[in-house]
């Protein structure tokens, strides 16, 4: 057992939601150890999390994003925090698609974790009270953690006026010759400024340059018009 704050007299109640029962149980006896944690609750999907929550009102949620009846989980976020607004959630997880993590992120889960993160983060991560502002975020693909919007990083540098506006359009599914023509400029230079766009986001697809974008607010493609085909 370790040393932490253990004349407590409140523990800090927790709510532990993943489908898989091995894991699950692994972690309950991992936070158990701890003096200042107190697993209230298990679930082995998204309804039964939403249900111990009502029933219990943890002071945190640790949840999956894959488990049953959880094809939307920004929408299992929001039910939670409507439950209890002051609930801390924290996403434990092996998929930390960037989209994904910038959507939690900004509807206010405390953290989001790897799977393959420390007992000492994942502890840290519980007991960081939601006053503080701060974040834990570990991710298997951007060892950093997300930049901030607009950050001028090797993954999340700013894009100029017309590459936004490019992608914006690729992302409404719209071929060069498209948006070439939506923007009354050649085909090459659209081309030029792709070539361009994926240097700056380090994509190596259409697609991928444009969940990077998406991920760090340098665009909004659900602003943008799908074009009917060019003739």
């Amino acid at each position: 057992m370790t040393d932490h704050a253990t004349d407590i007299a409140d523990p800090i109640r927790i709510l532990v939601a993943d489908d898989h029962t091995l894991l699950r149980e692994a972690l309950c006896d991992l936070l158990g150890v701890e003096a200042d944690f107190e697993v209230v609750a298990q679930a082995g999907d998204a309804e039964s999390a939403v249900r111990q929550a009502e029933r219990l009102l943890p002071d945190v949620a640790l949840l999956d994003v894959r488990m049953p009846y959880n094809a939307d989980p920004v929408a299992t976020v929001r039910r939670l925090l409507r439950i209890r607004p002051d609930m801390r959630i924290i996403i434990l997880s092996m998929d930390d698609h960037p989209v994904l993590v910038r959507q939690l992120l900004n509807l206010g889960v405390r953290g989001y974790l790897h799977k393959s993160v420390s007992r000492e983060t994942l502890a840290a991560a519980i007991r960081e009270r939601a006053d503080t502002g701060r974040r834990t975020v570990t991710l298997s693909v951007l060892p950093g953690g997300l930049p901030e919007r607009g950050g001028d990083t090797a993954v999340g540098r700013r894009l100029s006026d017309r590459e936004a506006e490019v992608l914006v359009l690729v992302a409404g599914a719209l071929s060069n010759r498209q948006v070439g023509l939506r923007l009354g400029i050649a085909e090459g230079t659209v081309k030029r400024h792709l070539r361009k766009i994926f240097e700056k986001l380090d994509a190596v697809s259409r697609l991928d340059a444009v969940n990077k974008a998406v991920a760090f607010d340098l665009i909004r493609p659900q602003q943008s018009r799908r074009l009917p085909a060019a003739s």
